[in-house]
């Protein structure tokens, strides 16, 4: 853990303003309970299977089978599905969300059927590069804690006293506890 190469995970300075924030929601619905290896090679799939643009009209389009043959679950072809019919019917704009605080961001995507606080906050990391942001449903991190901190099963509280103690920053200790576990950023992205 000496050489953490905070830069290779996130950098705010290269925030990603004007991403394709529907293409980053499916990623991670994409990902979700999957190793990095086994989410990127159904990504792979879907993305060719979809063509240059993921986008809510292709994939409002496109049948729930063709989907699935992609190796999605039915779950998350029906997750990707709903996410789609939301952003095309402008229930959830994804281009304000950068502009919101971290907790109405959270707000907005869990009205997502498929998104969970998890999801939410991975993007709050990874795509809109939010420095303060700690995932409590976040196994690996629990992990990480347990590790450094050399503590056994601790309590959603026990973690919370650690964890505010890193506030404004709580996005990069985040990296420091994946970090400990020899977690790589291709785990993740």
């Amino acid at each position: 853990m000496q050489n953490l190469h905070f830069g290779e995970w996130f950098n705010p300075r290269k925030a990603k303003r004007g991403s394709d924030y529907f293409m980053a929601l499916c990623r991670e619905i994409v990902g979700q309970q999957l190793s990095g290896k086994a989410a990127g090679s159904i990504f792979k799939r879907f993305e060719n299977l979809l063509g240059s643009k993921i986008t809510p009209q292709n994939i409002i389009a496109r049948k729930d089978q063709e989907m699935r043959d992609c190796g999605l679950s039915w779950a998350k072809v029906k997750y990707i599905k709903s996410l789609a019919q939301l952003v095309h019917d402008k229930v959830i704009d994804l281009e304000a969300l950068p502009t919101l605080p971290d907790e109405d961001v959270v707000g907005e995507l869990v009205k997502v059927k498929g998104i969970g606080p998890w999801t939410a906050e991975m993007f709050l990391i990874f795509t809109l590069n939010r420095e303060n942001v700690f995932s409590f449903g976040d196994l690996g991190l629990k992990k990480g804690i347990e590790k450094v901190y050399s503590i056994k099963d601790p309590s959603k509280d026990k973690i919370a006293k650690i964890v505010n103690k890193w506030d404004p920053y709580k996005t990069y200790g985040s990296i420091a506890l994946w970090h400990s576990l020899e977690v790589k950023i291709t785990d993740y992205r």
